[in-house]
């Protein structure tokens, strides 16, 4: 794959965001490097003539947007992290009338859908809003669908029975629940389809988390913003920290990846809850 220098990097950012309003200054300079080789390999370009094609040409620069921009994605990723939200963050709301939910950089929706099934079995599915944004708009028509490979998703289907099977509390409590409740499979076509009581909850939106605010104007009990944050440098992580302590009602808590943590002065507006963050007064 070409190398590409830091002139080069500086150059197509400034592409980016004046063509197209696109900001990666603060994105992680490893991350968007090692995104920007397989981009230009993929499309068998060069820098200098990606860079100059994505002044006049408005649909690739779309589309670079949204290869720099995807994340993966599975069916209960980290069940650690799950089990730790059924059993510790979600029964203090069972006596809450309405409970708002964000899930910030959604990609492809699996985490969405894990979480209402959660919710499903806590009996919090009718009173619960479920939000959900991403910048790219491929991945949220995806989202939208619910509808995935089945090659691709059977080998998450472990975390399925780590979440919602084992109460890492009672070790002897035996909980069965046959995933087909919640998902059709049809392995000679490659498909899995998330039912359809579950697909009209979310409301899916594009949205950009660097340059816009709340996107829909409500105060979240529990944001989810997993995997997204590795990718921006520390000043963009600590800005996005305290969006998000804004967007939090009274006592929310956001939601990170099992490697993301907030340091520096924006930890003083969370406490710690384990593998979650607790939104300060």
């Amino acid at each position: 794959m070409e190398t590409i220098a830091e002139q080069d990097i500086i150059t197509l950012k400034k592409v980016l965001r004046d063509s197209g309003g696109y900001d990666f200054s603060n994105y992680s300079t490893k991350s968007f490097v090692r995104r920007m080789e397989k981009i230009l390999y993929d499309y068998k370009m060069d820098i200098y003539t990606l860079i100059n094609t994505l002044k006049l040409d408005n649909e690739l620069l779309e589309r670079v947007v949204k290869d720099i921009t995807v994340n993966t994605t599975e069916i209960f990723r980290d069940p650690a992290v799950w089990q730790a939200i059924k059993y510790r963050l979600l029964p203090k709301y069972h006596s809450q009338k309405e409970i708002n939910v964000w899930h910030a950089g959604c990609s492809i929706g699996m985490e969405v859908y894990s979480f209402e099934i959660l919710l499903c079995e806590l009996g919090l599915f009718e009173k619960t809003n479920i939000y959900a944004t991403d910048l790219n708009t491929d991945v949220l028509a995806t989202a939208e669908k619910g509808v995935y490979s089945y090659r691709n998703a059977s080998e998450f289907l472990d975390n399925y029975t780590k979440a919602l099977c084992v109460n890492p509390f009672n070790y002897e409590e035996r909980i069965s629940l046959p995933i087909s409740k919640y998902m059709d499979f049809d392995e000679k076509k490659d498909l899995l389809k998330i039912k359809p009581f579950l697909l009209n909850k979310a409301k899916f939106k594009k949205h950009n988390l660097v340059s816009e605010s709340n996107p829909f104007n409500v105060k979240y009990d529990i944001i989810f913003c997993r995997n997204v944050l590795i990718y921006f440098d520390q000043y963009l992580q600590n800005k996005l920290y305290g969006d998000f302590w804004d967007c939090l009602a009274e006592n929310g808590t956001l939601v990170l990846g099992i490697h993301e943590s907030i340091l520096g002065a924006m930890s003083a507006k969370y406490e710690k809850k384990g593998l979650m963050y607790q939104k300060k007064g």
